[in-house]
């Protein structure tokens, strides 16, 4: 092998190296706007089901729970007052990851959402989380 030769193999090595490390680099950031609906990254739909999704006994006082499934949250603000949301952030339509301090958080950019309403308690989201109509009946909560 001569010394050209020898050049362009580690020159095409070299270039192989650098496009995989970038390519890995934009399916890093890619990532962390899309993410899996494990971390509550993914672009979600709006729920859709109906029927029973918990059991008051599920839900705390002040704060709520997120039923990933079902596309929804179910927070009770004050004692024995229920009520759902969809799961899905109004800014990039992620699904929200938590329910603590009074507010419904979403990973992906920060917005906060208010457990009583919905409200937009912190951005960058500019709308409420749209309420759904839920049944408590006999310790059931129902989606309707």
């Amino acid at each position: 092998m001569n010394m050209k030769e020898n050049m362009t193999d580690a020159t095409a090595t070299r270039r192989a190296v650098i496009f995989g490390a970038g390519g890995a680099g934009l399916a890093v950031a890619l990532t962390a706007c899309g993410g899996n609906g494990d971390t509550g990254g993914s672009v979600a739909s709006e729920p859709t089901a109906t029927g029973p999704v918990a059991q008051v006994a599920d839900i705390p006082e002040g704060g709520g729970k997120i039923f990933r499934e079902q596309k929804v949250v179910i927070t009770q603000p004050v004692q024995g007052e229920f009520k759902a949301f969809s799961a899905v952030c109004t800014h990039k339509h992620c699904l929200v990851g938590t329910v603590a301090n009074g507010t419904i958080n979403c990973p992906c950019h920060g917005s906060k959402f208010d457990i009583k309403d919905g409200s937009v308690k912190e951005g960058p989201a500019e709308t409420p989380l749209p309420e759904q109509k839920i049944n408590v009946t006999d310790g059931t909560i129902s989606l309707t």
